[in-house]
C-alpha cells in the first residue's frame, strides 16, 4: 500500500492553531474520566472507552496532521522527536513510508474490514440484545447497576426474541446459556466477513482502528471517531437491561415496540455516522 508521501503544507500559525483546538476538544472529551480517576471513582456508561479500548486519555490529545502534510517550523517542537516523525530542513512530517513498513500487515487488516463492513447493508433487527444476553441466566453481572426488569423478566425478554448478533466482540461476552441462542457464530477469524455498518460495536470500533493507524490520521478524525464512540456506547447502555437511573439515563425500552423502534430510528443515524468515518480513513489508505 502506498500513501502519498507529500501534499500539502502547513505554515507555522495554520497548524499551531488546529493543534490548540484539538488539544482543548480533547481535554474536555477526558475530563470526565480524568477527574474520577484522580477520585478513585467510576462511571458505568463513560469510562467503557477508556477501559474497553485500552487507549490512555493523553493519546487523544495528541494531534496529528496526517500522513502528506510538512509542518513548517516543527523541527525545533517537542513533536519534532515522536516516533514516525522525520526532520526536513526547519519542518517536519509524518515518516509515512517507515509506518506503513512497519505497520503493513494491520494497515491491511483495517483496510479490508473497513472496505467489507462498508460495502454491505446494514442490518437493523438486534435492538441491541446483545447487552441483554450478556446477563442471561446469569447471577452476576458485568456493570455494577441493577437490571430494570429482574432477572426472570430478563431472560424472558432473551427467549421471546430472535437473538442475530455479528459483532465478535460482543458475543464473546454472551453468557454460556446465551450463545447457542445466536442465529450467527462471529469468531475474530470471519470478522471481516461478518462486519455490517448497522452494528453500533462496529462504528465504536472505528475509534480503535483510527488509534492503530496512529500518526497517517488526521487529530480531527480522530476525535470525530472517539465522539462516535461515545454517543454510540450512549445508546448501547440506554438500550441495556440495566436500570441507570442513578445516572440520570433513561432506557430506550427494547422490550417494547415504541422502544425497539427509537432503538432502530437512532441505530440508523449512527450507521450514516460510521460510514462517513470509514470513508474519511479510506480515503487516507490510498
Amino acid at each position: 500500500m502506498q500513501l502519498t508521501d507529500l501534499t500539502r503544507v502547513l505554515e507555522t500559525a495554520d497548524w499551531r492553531s488546529r493543534e490548540q483546538a484539538h488539544e482543548e476538544r480533547a481535554d474536555a472529551f477526558t475530563l470526565g474520566r480524568r477527574e474520577r480517576a484522580a477520585i478513585g471513582q467510576s462511571h458505568p456508561v463513560d469510562d467503557f472507552l477508556f477501559t474497553y479500548y485500552p487507549f490512555r486519555p493523553g493519546l487523544l490529545r495528541r494531534w496529528h496532521p496526517g500522513a502528506g502534510v510538512l509542518l513548517q517550523g516543527a523541527a525545533d517542537q517537542p513533536r519534532a522527536s515522536w516516533k514516525w516523525y522525520r526532520n526536513e530542513g526547519c519542518a517536519s512530517q509524518v515518516d509515512t513510508a517507515a509506518f506503513c513498513e512497519k505497520n503493513a500487515r494491520v494497515i491491511r487488516f483495517i483496510d479490508s474490514l473497513l472496505t467489507a463492513t462498508r460495502q454491505r447493508p446494514a442490518h437493523f433487527g438486534c435492538f441491541g440484545l446483545h447487552e441483554w444476553a450478556m446477563v442471561y441466566r446469569q447471577g452476576e453481572h458485568r456493570h455494577m447497576a441493577p437490571l430494570r426488569l429482574g432477572q426472570a423478566d430478563t431472560d424472558a425478554v432473551v427467549d421471546g426474541n430472535r437473538i442475530g448478533c455479528s459483532h465478535f466482540d460482543a458475543f464473546r461476552f454472551f453468557t454460556p446459556a446465551a450463545l447457542p441462542l445466536n442465529q450467527l457464530a462471529p469468531t475474530r477469524e470471519n470478522q471481516p466477513a461478518m462486519e455490517q455498518p448497522g452494528c453500533l460495536h462496529a462504528g465504536m470500533d472505528i475509534y480503535k482502528w483510527v488509534i492503530k493507524l496512529g500518526p497517517l490520521v488526521p487529530g480531527e478524525v480522530l476525535l470525530d471517531s472517539f465522539e462516535l464512540a461515545r454517543d454510540i456506547r450512549r445508546l448501547d447502555m440506554e438500550a441495556s437491561p440495566y436500570d441507570l437511573s442513578d445516572w440520570d439515563y433513561a432506557p430506550v425500552a427494547v422490550e417494547t415496540a415504541a422502544g425497539r423502534a427509537e432503538y432502530v430510528r437512532r441505530q440508523r443515524g449512527f450507521t450514516e455516522r460510521s460510514n462517513v468515518l470509514r470513508d474519511r480513513v479510506l480515503g487516507l489508505l490510498v
